[in-house]
């Protein structure tokens, strides 16, 4: 039992040092990074808790997606190619 809360301590800071490092750098929480690793790191309890804390009243963070494939019957680029393929097969087959 008195192995316990040392178990809890770690996982908490292993947790919140984890989720600090995965955060886009423009959002960690209002602080830099660097600050938020040194305060999980040098405050024991107190730092990790406050970023879980924080993590859970911020709700979920929207991270920018990767724009959709374009299929290549829609890709602009695509269709001038081809446009240009068929006009070089009308050309060279007269």
């Amino acid at each position: 039992m008195r192995l316990l809360p040392v178990l809890l301590y770690i996982a908490m800071t292993v947790y919140a040092l984890a989720d600090v490092v995965q955060q886009p750098s423009d959002h960690p929480q209002h602080l830099p990074k660097a600050a938020w690793i040194l305060i999980i790191l040098l405050v024991p309890w107190v730092g990790a808790g406050a970023w879980i804390l924080l993590r859970m009243l911020g709700g979920p963070t929207q991270r920018p997606r990767p724009p959709a494939p374009i299929a290549p019957d829609d890709d602009p680029a695509y269709q001038v190619w081809l446009n240009e393929q068929q006009r070089r097969r009308r050309l060279g087959g007269e």
